[in-house]
């Protein structure tokens, strides 16, 4: 398990749609426990394979639940809007607010191959919209409504 580096916009990488997984090996298991570790090192609460140079359908979500690897996730299902405040790991020090569903259902596979199913609400369903974007190469800044950067910093705002 290793700290990687991750890439900042700008990088090419941050733009293009990643390829689905298609064998789960030990490789894999690997990425997946260096993401976890760079998401948990950076202080993040989502990571997704592109954000450390790997064009692969991954994705590590922790809010405070435990961690969620989501190989081949894709969101089946969406329920009301709700606008709020996100920031990236690939856009250190920039805060916007965002439309995102208040509910989401994704479907995607385990470690093992096994597929699941997580709803999420809240911040959960923001970080899994806004990681599963990034493995279609959209960043949230493409869906901004209003950058916030300097009221979350003096505390006017979330």
């Amino acid at each position: 398990m290793a700290v990687r580096n991750i890439v900042k916009m700008g990088d090419e990488v941050l733009r293009k749609k990643c390829r689905p997984v298609d064998k789960i090996e030990k490789r894999l298991h690997v990425l997946l426990d260096d993401m976890a570790d760079t998401m948990y090192a950076a202080d993040g609460v989502g990571l997704a394979a592109p954000q450390v140079g790997i064009l692969r359908r991954v994705v590590v979500i922790d809010v405070g639940d435990g961690l969620l690897e989501l190989i081949n996730p894709e969101i089946v299902g969406t329920e009301g809007e709700i606008v709020g405040v996100e920031g990236c790991l690939s856009i250190p020090g920039r805060r916007c607010t965002v439309k995102r569903p208040e509910k989401v259902t994704v479907r995607a596979k385990d470690r093992k191959g096994r597929e699941f199913t997580v709803e999420g609400t809240g911040l959960l369903a923001r970080a899994l919209c806004h990681e599963i974007d990034h493995l279609d190469g959209v960043l949230y800044v493409d869906k901004m409504i209003e950058d916030v950067t300097e009221k979350y910093e003096t505390g006017e705002e979330g």
